[in-house]
């Protein structure tokens, strides 16, 4: 049989070529994994902006329906009343057995809230794309997220009984905005903020600055500042914020006791934070001043 003289052998990869080839995909595979990562965790923290953001423009949509009355935003529990004025109507837990759990999972309790048509029936921008957070039990029930991961400032719009007399009495030291017209640095003062999903409960995010008694001639005693409830840190240690003005940025968090995983009966609330003098209370001190102003 004549040969082909063209012919060089066998022109496949050899072991070794393979091993070399599979080491450089594996070498490029490690410098791009990072690169990777933060790209996908930025463009989370940008759709994290444009959520609070989004809500923030149905606010302001509400407000101009209604003479510049902020929805309500009311204290609610898993087992208390639901009403749909308020501006979510529902309370997020860590358990699938209670009646009250499909507040979870139940798009009702967002879509025929108050603020449901202003966001144009839209349920993505309740909820932060990084927030994953579920108990055993909802995993194992095959839950892939809840609902909402947002949360309305405790002072702002009408929080029934707890605001009747014009102060919020669950944080008297500070001034309940009704109206976005009360607002004296609309660019200053929060309205949404991504929540921490240990605290996340109702859509009424509080924190309480100490208060101080009076206890005789002058002398004043006062508990310690403590978290009542905590905001995210989903990207890179910062939470997502929307203001008043209509504009959205992410506040970055300098404290570990601020900075809780995102998991379920981790936050361990309410935390005291330590004196002044210990810095630990710059976080809490930057929300409080972005809260409301004093009375």
């Amino acid at each position: 049989m004549a040969t082909n003289p063209n012919r060089t052998g066998h022109t496949g990869f050899t072991l070794i070529e393979l091993l070399v080839v599979i080491a450089i995909i594996a070498i490029l595979a490690a410098f791009l994994m990072p690169a990777l990562s933060k790209a996908r965790m930025r463009a989370q923290a940008i759709s994290c902006l444009n959520n609070t953001g989004q809500l923030q423009l149905a606010c302001q949509l509400y407000t101009d329906d209604h003479e510049n009355y902020f929805p309500y935003n009311l204290v609610m529990t898993p087992s208390s009343f639901r009403t749909n004025l308020n501006w979510v109507n529902n309370v997020m837990t860590w358990t699938v057995t209670n009646p009250q759990d499909s507040d979870n999972t139940n798009a009702a309790t967002i879509i025929n809230a108050s603020l449901g048509t202003y966001a144009g029936g839209s349920l993505g921008v309740y909820r932060c794309p990084a927030d994953h957070a579920l108990s055993a039990a909802q995993s194992a029930a095959g839950w892939s997220h809840r609902l909402r991961s947002y949360s309305l400032n405790a002072m702002l719009g009408n929080a029934g009984s707890a605001s009747a007399t014009g102060v919020n009495l669950n944080n008297p030291n500070y001034r309940q905005f009704f109206k976005n017209t009360q607002i004296p640095r609309p660019g200053e003062i929060f309205t949404f903020l991504d929540e921490h999903p240990d605290s996340i409960g109702d859509g009424y995010f509080l924190n309480k600055q100490a208060v101080f008694t009076p206890m005789g001639y002058g002398n004043y005693v006062s508990g310690p500042d403590e978290w009542t409830e905590l905001p995210a840190s989903y990207h890179n240690n910062s939470a997502s914020f929307a203001y008043a003005d209509g504009h959205a940025s992410l506040h970055h968090w300098l404290k570990a006791s601020t900075i809780v995983p995102p998991y379920p009966f981790v936050a361990k609330l309410p935390i005291q934070i330590p004196p002044k003098p210990d810095g630990e209370d710059v976080d809490f001190d930057w929300l409080m001043q972005h809260m409301s102003i004093g009375n």
